[in-house]
């Protein structure tokens, strides 16, 4: 079976598109959404995007190559977890994109990961994300 799944959820937050790129490319803002995590990158493409931090105890560093970086529309970069207990190979790197359109002041915030293996991951991660894209809608509208 190939790779080919593309977990994908979306949300609508009532914001403004440039307050909801702000707070997904500021690693202070990152941290309140993104379950502590601490980013590491200079937000320009072809850069190293490097997340830290600890879940239920234990370190981690996941990591990837920012792709494609279009102000207020397209966040897209590669991915790897050092958790989630693939090899640190090309072939296990995820793209991830966040997407935004603004429509009435209000921003929809659609999010996929793509090289999913299988459903089970498949709901695994779009359920992540999910949870992500949650906390960024409660920070964006509560003004960060």
């Amino acid at each position: 079976m190939s790779n080919k799944l593309i977990a994908e959820t979306q949300i609508t937050i009532d914001a403004p598109v440039a307050e909801v790129w702000r707070a997904i490319t500021t690693a202070e803002t990152v941290k309140k959404y993104l379950f502590g995590t601490s980013v590491k990158t200079d937000w320009k493409e072809g850069s190293p995007i490097i997340y830290t931090g600890e879940y239920e105890g234990k370190k981690y560093e996941d990591k990837g190559i920012i792709q494609k970086i279009e102000k207020n529309k397209v966040f897209q970069s590669t991915y790897w977890s050092s958790m989630g207990g693939k090899e640190n190979m090309p072939e296990n790197y995820n793209v991830v994109t966040y997407t935004l359109k603004e429509e009435d002041g209000k921003t929809m915030v659609t999010l996929t990961q793509d090289n999913v293996k299988d459903e089970e991951e498949k709901e695994h991660a779009a359920g992540n994300w999910k949870m992500v894209l949650t906390k960024l809608k409660e920070v964006v509208e509560n003004n960060g």
